[in-house]
């Protein structure tokens, strides 16, 4: 198996809060202060290790938010999310790390603010916003570099990898790692962006080549959970998709992935647990 590398790291779950109306799965929408609250304690109690929030959907034909938009979005929850984590530490209780899922260097300066230090989920591995990569640096901060093309209505056009998805992907993230490393970000995570300007049959052949991102040295965070690769293939919809997730996820970790991040918490980390317990078996 391709996890041999790193056997003795902790595979971890990072469970989706979005705070926008216009995610394509309609059940991971979060709106209000206590419906993200109501989401964030759930996902503790189901066994989340980081909770990713975000403000701007990113799907195919979305809605572009402004950065004024998407402070005013997460604000007022993060606020609340801050008291509930500090009322958890004062009490001995699990305090999940928090990753803010942005492109935006001001809205990580922003949340940081109130929450301290926080991991970012930038899609745009920091080309979105000239000034990312150094904040980042500036801060300290972990950073998780995905790998897209395009915005959300140009990226299904640009599906062309005439040296193949898996080699051209795994080349952005070495011209990444240089990057990285000029700006000082030693703490970084890959993430192919399954969904981002490839076709379905691209997104599969990401998912079998998954292996080939160890020799980075870095983790790999898949994020598979509900998308159109599952429920376009099976004709379903995103609300029906979550048995294939499972499925997917597995094979994932499989090929070397150690952060899934996913909707649903709780079948994710049982799906990490049948997977440890099938490692340990062949160990």
């Amino acid at each position: 198996m391709a996890r041999n590398k790193r056997e003795s790291e902790p595979i971890r779950v990072m469970g989706i809060i979005n705070i926008n109306n216009e995610s394509f799965y309609r059940k991971s929408r979060r709106i209000t202060v206590e419906d993200v609250e109501k989401a964030y304690l759930q996902m503790i109690e189901d066994g989340a290790d980081i909770i990713d929030i975000g403000a701007c959907s990113t799907r195919p034909g979305s809605t572009p938010v402004s950065q004024r938009q998407e402070w005013e979005y997460l604000e007022k929850p993060l606020e609340r999310l801050a008291e509930v984590a500090s009322e958890r530490f004062c009490e001995g209780k699990t305090v999940p790390e928090i990753s803010i899922d942005t492109f935006r260097s001001e809205i990580v300066k922003k949340a940081c603010d109130i929450l301290g230090p926080i991991i970012v989920n930038d899609i745009s591995s920091g080309e979105d916003d000239p000034e990312m990569l150094e904040t980042v640096a500036d801060y300290g901060l972990p950073f998780i570099a995905m790998h897209k093309r395009g915005t959300p209505d140009t990226m299904q056009a640009m599906t062309d990898y005439p040296k193949g998805v898996v080699a051209e992907v795994k080349r952005y993230f070495e011209a990444f790692a240089e990057k990285a490393e000029k700006f000082g970000i030693e703490d970084w995570i890959l993430d192919p962006g399954f969904g981002f300007a490839k076709t379905i049959e691209q997104n599969y052949e990401l998912l079998e080549g998954l292996d080939q991102f160890q020799s980075l040295g870095r983790p790999v965070l898949a994020g598979l959970s509900r998308k159109s690769m599952i429920y376009k293939l099976l004709d379903i919809t995103p609300e029906e998709s979550l048995p294939a997730t499972c499925v997917l996820n597995f094979r994932a970790l499989q090929k070397g992935a150690a952060i899934l991040r996913v909707h649903d918490v709780k079948e994710a980390v049982q799906t990490v647990r049948l997977f440890e317990k099938t490692l340990n078996l062949h160990g």
